[in-house]
């Protein structure tokens, strides 16, 4: 499990002489200098966030550039923990994050739908897809592939899966026992919710699940993890993969390969709303349309590199970059809503939970 570390970021704010520089973004109405007043006046924001720290801090460099004067503390977690911590929190009745930014995006929609979300209708909401925005609470901000990650060393040319059924049949072959890797579903939320959603989107989901048990599946809580481990040749092939870190990973490992299945590809989009109960409320709206707007996203394609989910930026990992290498009609985004709650249901999630043991969990 990832350890939760805090990312402070005033490194900017030592550099900026006059704070009272912050202006409103250009195009935006005249009346949004009023939430710039009152989050300099605030100064601060409070950010759970399953983001990996490397990739999150540009954005927060930049937004501190942006908005000279307010401190951003950025607790880094792995899926689970940023809804555990934040349920937790609420409960005692102590202090939380002004904004929650996730990949699970089951976990997300549970807590906006729950009620914890505040509405808010972001200046660039008409910018994203519409696919990526819930009831003006919850927002898709990114655009990331699930991925078959495997190690260019050790699986031949001929080997390489390209689709989901080519993977199925791959992994039951002897040199793949012990040697496949995958999410913990248990641990990780964005693992749990990828396998549900290859559940409801892939009709021989019970053969793959059959094939995982046969390879005697290992699984993993994060990400980095299992990127070492089939790079090492620990493990020759990883299912489900967050593509985003694969994919730039890859570009400096050679001993890590990329496939983005041709028959379907599942985009994952980090969702993200604000605390109906954040004590930086005004600083969180900054931030909210901040990592919506042009400025944001082209960071997020070309520092962070978690592919920007707008059309109309240009960088390294887009969303039309994306697909563009899938095409547009094997992309299978998961819509930003209620739908995806469907395994989370107490009674569901454990069914699910107990026929992925008894099948895919054998070992």
């Amino acid at each position: 499990m990832k350890t939760t570390k805090t990312l402070i970021a005033a490194a900017i704010l030592a550099a900026c002489a006059v704070p009272a520089l912050a202006q409103v973004p250009a195009g935006y109405p005249a009346t949004y200098k009023q939430i710039v007043d009152a989050a300099k006046k605030e100064g601060k924001l409070v950010i759970y966030g399953a983001t990996d720290s490397k990739a999150a801090q540009p954005l927060i460099r930049d937004f501190n550039a942006l908005y000279p004067g307010i401190t951003v503390e950025y607790n880094d977690m792995n899926s689970t923990e940023v809804y555990n911590r934040f349920i937790s929190e609420v409960a005692a009745g102590g202090g939380t994050a002004d904004v929650l930014w996730s990949s699970a995006m089951d976990l997300q929609i549970k807590l906006a739908s729950g009620g914890y979300a505040l509405p808010y209708r972001s200046v660039e909401a008409g910018k994203i897809p519409g696919w990526a925005v819930w009831k003006d609470m919850a927002y898709g901000t990114t655009f990331e592939p699930a991925a078959i990650v495997y190690n260019k060393r050790l699986v031949t040319g001929a080997e390489v899966p390209q689709t989901h059924a080519d993977f199925a049949k791959l992994i039951v072959q002897p040199k793949f026992q012990d040697k496949v890797t995958s999410y913990d579903i248990e641990k990780s939320g964005v693992g749990f919710m990828f396998m549900t959603q290859d559940a409801q989107d892939y009709k021989d989901f019970a053969n793959l699940q059959q094939a995982f048990g046969k390879a005697k599946l290992r699984v993993q809580s994060s990400t980095g993890t299992m990127l070492e481990r089939i790079s090492s040749g620990e493990n020759l092939i990883g299912y489900n993969v967050l593509g985003s870190y694969a994919l730039v990973r890859a570009k400096t490992d050679p001993s890590l390969g990329v496939v983005l299945p041709k028959d379907y590809t599942l985009i994952m989009s980090r969702v993200q709303f604000i605390n109906k109960s954040a004590k930086n409320v005004n600083a969180a709206k900054l931030w909210m349309d901040y990592l919506l707007s042009q400025r944001g996203q082209t960071i997020i394609a070309n520092d962070s590199k978690l592919f920007a989910i707008r059309g109309d930026v240009k960088g390294e990992t887009t969303s039309s970059e994306l697909i563009e290498m899938v095409g547009e009609k094997n992309i299978k985004p998961i819509p930003v809503g209620t739908d995806v709650l469907e395994y989370l249901a107490p009674a569901a999630r454990m069914a699910f939970l107990k026929n992925w043991k008894e099948t895919a969990g054998k070992k």
